[in-house]
């Protein structure tokens, strides 16, 4: 049995790692707010804020007293350190107070570090952004720049004995993003003719990298508890963009009687045209999920080399499971209140209007 340490753990991904890790037998120390959600069952829950739990506090805990912020796991020794925040300070600080009782440390990071997303199978030596540092403030525009800064603060503070986990996009059940649950529950809401996207633009054909939460999830714990250090890109399967949507339709007819049976008028929507109707690539509201802008720099973005994680054993289910896993999990029907894709209503009036186009 490990003693692991947990930096988050009520989160999506957090709590994915902390379960499986619970589920295997090991101990589970969990530091966070508790805003993301529940504390897992099981694990030791540490209630944080690490906004307040600065350097000042670190170095008054170091000396005596009170037991707040870091200090109310001080003495403990750790078999594995799971770090996943995307805040430089934040990291800087658990880094000084935790890191020296950790044999090994995982810093869970990003594909979002990269400078380039031109180039596919680009490897973990491409060119990163630059770093945020602790003292700079953060923005969601700054996601990528904030984990490159993590990064280089985990390595230093560690002499380079760390893994830094470069997820790529990460899909399953209870996907907060709606990005890789959109396609499925639509899939299997046999309501109305559905967009799908269709060859148009430099970037065709265009592929997706899915890794599904789980699998990521036991890849962070095999490869930290093993000993592992350096940067390695945990991204999913490389499928083109039609073969996901087919294994979604695929899922959809396993999981729904009557998407088997009343199977929609598939209407192909190119990048152009959603440029033209405002639907946004990629993901959030109006948007098709997984399709990539047309620019030419992103021809890469979904086409990072899998090389280094499969050499440490990274294991990934095929993408129709994870789509099945989710229409399982979920009301079909909910597929039009996600954060990402497009509303019954949007859709509707986007096909009346193409239909008016091709008739004109």
């Amino acid at each position: 049995m490990a003693n692991i340490l947990i930096l988050g753990g009520t989160g999506w991904l957090g709590r994915s790692v902390a379960g499986l890790a619970l589920a295997s037998g090991h101990a589970v120390t969990a530091l966070a707010r508790g805003e993301s959600g529940d504390f897992p069952e099981g694990a030791t829950a540490v209630v944080l804020d690490r906004d307040k739990a600065g350097r000042d506090e670190v170095g008054r805990n170091k000396s005596g007293g009170r037991a707040v912020g870091y200090s109310q796991v001080a003495g403990q020794d750790w078999d594995l350190g799971v770090e996943l925040t995307r805040f430089p300070a934040h990291a800087r600080d658990a880094l000084e107070a935790l890191s020296p009782q950790a044999r090994n440390w995982v810093f869970v990071s990003s594909c979002s570090v990269y400078a380039d997303h031109a180039t596919p199978e680009a490897r973990e030596d491409a060119p990163l952004l630059d770093p945020l540092g602790p003292g700079e403030e953060y923005s969601p525009e700054l996601y990528g720049e904030a984990k490159s800064g993590c990064e280089q603060l985990t390595l230093a503070a560690r002499g380079g004995a760390a893994l830094l986990v470069r997820a790529g996009l990460i899909g399953g059940p209870g996907d907060p993003t709606g990005r890789s649950t959109y396609w499925p529950l639509r899939m299997a809401d046999p309501g109305g003719p559905v967009l799908e996207p269709a060859d148009d633009g430099p970037n065709y054909p265009q592929h997706v990298q899915l890794v599904d939460v789980r699998d990521l999830a036991d890849f962070v714990l095999a490869a930290g508890l093993g000993g592992h250090t350096g940067a390695v890109n945990a991204v999913g399967r490389l499928v083109p963009l039609t073969d996901a949507l087919a294994a979604a339709r695929e899922a959809a007819h396993s999981q729904s009687w009557l998407a088997a049976h009343a199977e929609p008028r598939m209407v192909p929507y190119t990048i152009s045209a959603m440029a033209d109707d405002g639907v946004a690539p990629w993901s959030g509201p109006r948007s098709l999920p997984l399709v990539l802008p047309a620019e030419t720099e992103y021809a890469g973005f979904a086409r990072r080399s899998d090389a280094r994680a499969l050499e440490l054993g990274l294991h990934r289910r095929p993408l129709a499971d994870t789509f099945r896993d989710i229409i399982a999990a979920c009301d079909p029907w909910a597929g039009r209140q996600l954060a990402s894709g497009l509303s019954a209503a949007d859709e509707a009036s986007l096909v009346a209007g193409l239909d008016g186009r091709r008739e004109n």
